[in-house]
């Protein structure tokens, strides 16, 4: 199913006032301001994603939060940073030391917890507006390369959501992904509910 800009638009609300709620959680349990923005959100085959994501990343390890959603569609959502940008993220948000040893083990539970938040609102947001009920499973940090991030789903059967993350805090801007793997022809169901609880086309 190809998707009208119309359509685009309201994923990108969808996933705008999930971010939004994840941006004032975040913003309770921390210092710092975060702002979360969205610039862009694109609907990919898996080869395309795993293009763009390659040459926005290189061969970088990145540090990955991932948890499975079912209902009327299912599959996979992930928030997604390069390995630097997430020990940035976490040492700003926690005070530690970049260079400190203990920085891997908060850095694990810290991102977790950022993921679940971020994930969570954005899912939650689809859920909701579109008054369909969606089931988790428990979030799972990783670090590894793209392809094999990617290649954990069904992906050459999947359509990816593709939507940029820009994470702004006190003077420090990060860029991360978040990315929802559609499995197998459940995207498709996901365009129909929104044509029917949006009124788009």
């Amino acid at each position: 199913m190809n998707v009208t800009a119309e359509q685009l638009d309201a994923l990108q609300e969808l996933i705008n006032i999930g971010v939004g709620r994840a941006a004032s959680l975040l913003n309770e349990m921390v210092n710092s301001h975060i702002r979360l923005e969205i610039p862009f959100v694109k609907v990919l085959t898996a080869a395309d994603a795993y293009e763009e994501l390659a040459v926005r990343f290189h061969d970088d390890s990145l540090a990955a939060v991932r948890l499975g959603f079912t209902g009327p569609f299912y599959g996979t959502a992930g928030l997604i940073f390069p390995t630097d940008s997430a020990s940035s993220l976490v040492a700003v948000l926690t005070g530690e030391n970049p260079d400190s040893t203990d920085l891997d083990a908060v850095k694990i539970g810290t991102l977790s917890e950022i993921g679940n938040i971020v994930i969570n609102g954005v899912m939650g947001s689809i859920g909701n507006v579109l008054r369909q009920h969606m089931s988790y499973t428990i979030p799972v940090y990783l670090e590894d390369k793209i392809e094999n991030l990617l290649a954990s789903a069904n992906v050459s059967e999947s359509k990816i959501l593709l939507a940029q993350a820009r994470f702004t805090i006190e003077q420090l801007e990060l860029i991360g992904d978040i990315i929802l793997i559609f499995e197998l022809d459940t995207f498709d169901t996901l365009i129909q509910i929104i044509n029917q609880e949006m009124g788009v086309s």
